[in-house]
């Protein structure tokens, strides 16, 4: 296989190969291993397939594209930049988007290495066309490009090349030529920024953090939706949480929460300030969150109780992400009977809102109720307990309902509210008094699709594995999750056919 496809090499570093050997070619190297293409490969090969890309013949372009992709994985970073650095940088300019991405993403694989990072750093000039390439209309395109420059900014010699020189310039450039590459610009230092402090000082001082709060905190509503997003993602790391409570910006998107009240466009950047303090009270401490930013806790609870769909979903989900852990939970306990009339609301939303709402009702309530073994105290099973029996006036009933539909979503994430209740003493006593619950549990016939057996497997694994269940369902029942639980989500049970002389 290897000696076909240095023949085919071969005719094509002397453009006698036609497309359909150009075909063959995209084929016989995916078949043979790397370390056979690297004995085999030559400076004229490569070369040869890189000239046959200036045509302009899209199937021509798409089959040198592949055949590319293989043969310059399966060669050394550093002999890629140093032997192809001018076809690398006639990739960046050529009008088809598939060699820009071949370019672009050989660049990135090359910053990777320790060696070979050096060469891209002293090419300045590929540097500032993959920047460029930040500005193209095309998505994947600059994804790619955002993808390459992140990796370069991995190391102290990358952050310096791009912020301590022409190349900062070159940045500030590109987002003058229009709102959508400038967020893409934006887009690019917070992932930079997350890496670590001294990356998030190098981009602090570049001034274009400065620029994107300034966005956020601006008069324009629909910028603030999206730069609320980029500043969360900020938020996600101890260093960025610990720079925007510096800088003021926390107390400034609290404050832009209490003034929400009177600005009829505030539906346009709420949800996402919201979903901000959400995120912040998840990594840091949800207690010394709500109670430094109790407007936080307010707005939310009255999103929740709102009749705007769009409002109680945002609502919905930050209640999940804030009473997934126990600090969270003890947080919203502590707003006594408020919070278990809003679990009312939830649970009516859960079986009559539309199916998107219904599902993130589903998931919040999941994250809600659960309690890992190590926290389930007495204190903190009763407070599930009564927020389950808040749900309904037959909540086990309301979520048995849905699980019974046919729709597949709807089904699994009631499944998923079981499993998050499965291993509490307290449920298993309600699913055991509950007439057929437990058949239904151990019934394979109801679930209709992969999802559904897998979301029913992890319930009875989460019941089996309980340290409760096998005294609280008996030793009849115990048993029979077992089997289940041994013999996988996907069992089938074979039926036994006796042939009949004469039968057809």
């Amino acid at each position: 296989m290897a000696e076909a496809v240095v023949e085919l090499l071969e005719r094509a570093a002397r453009r006698e190969a036609p497309l359909e050997e150009l075909r063959a070619l995209r084929l016989a190297v995916q078949a043979v291993p790397p370390a056979a293409l690297r004995a085999r490969l030559s400076d004229d090969h490569l070369g040869a397939l890189f000239a046959l890309l200036s045509v302009n013949d899209r199937e021509q372009v798409s089959a040198c594209v592949s055949i590319l992709e293989r043969l310059l994985q399966a060669l050394d970073p550093v002999y890629v930049i140093q032997n192809l650095r001018e076809e690398l940088q006639k990739g960046l300019f050529h009008p088809d988007d598939s060699v820009k991405i071949l370019t672009i993403s050989q660049v990135g694989r090359i910053v990777e290495n320790s060696d070979a990072i050096t060469e891209i750093l002293n090419s300045p000039e590929l540097l500032q066309q993959i920047i460029n390439c930040i500005g193209g209309e095309k998505i994947a395109v600059a994804k790619e490009a955002i993808k390459s420059l992140s990796r370069i900014a991995q190391t102290q010699d990358g952050l310096e090349a791009l912020f301590v020189s022409s190349l900062l310039s070159d940045l500030k450039n590109v987002m003058a030529t229009n709102d959508v590459v400038r967020y893409r610009v934006y887009e690019l230092i917070v992932e930079i920024s997350s890496v670590s402090a001294d990356s998030l000082n190098y981009c602090a001082n570049s001034g274009l953090i400065s620029e994107l709060i300034g966005e956020l905190t601006g008069d324009d509503v629909l910028v603030r939706a999206t730069c609320i997003e980029m500043v969360t993602s900020l938020a996600h790391t101890p260093h960025g949480r610990q720079y925007l409570a510096q800088q003021g910006i926390i107390d400034k998107i609290s404050n832009i929460i209490v003034g929400a009240e009177s600005d009829p466009f505030s539906g346009f950047y709420l949800p996402g300030f919201v979903k901000f303090f959400g995120n912040l009270a998840v990594v840091d401490s949800p207690q010394q969150i709500c109670e430094r930013y109790p407007v936080f806790m307010e707005k939310v609870f009255e999103m929740a109780e709102s009749h705007d769909p769009t409002m109680i979903g945002v609502a919905v989900d930050t209640l999940g992400i804030l009473g997934s852990n126990v600090e969270g939970k003890q947080v919203l306990q502590k707003t006594r009977s408020r919070f278990k009339n809003l679990l009312n609301r939830i649970g009516h939303q859960a079986k009559n809102a539309p199916t998107e709402l219904r599902l993130r009702c589903l998931d919040a309530i999941s994250s809600l109720l659960y309690l890992s073994p190590e926290q389930q105290t007495e204190d903190l099973l009763r407070m599930t307990e009564s927020w389950f029996t808040s749900l309904s006036s037959q909540p086990l009933e309301l979520f048995r309902s849905i699980s019974t539909q046919p729709f597949p979503d709807l089904h699994c994430g009631a499944l998923r509210v079981f499993t998050a209740i499965a291993n509490q003493p307290w449920a298993q006593k309600l699913m055991l008094d509950s007439p057929g619950f437990v058949e239904y549990i151990v019934d394979r016939s109801v679930e209709p699709d992969k999802a559904s057996k897998d979301a029913k497997y992890e319930l009875v694994k989460a019941l089996v594995n309980s340290k409760t269940i096998a005294e609280i369902f008996g030793n009849q029942y115990y048993l029979r999750l077992r089997a289940y639980l041994c013999e996988g989500p996907y069992y089938v049970k074979a039926v036994s056919t006796t042939a009949v002389e004469g039968a057809e």
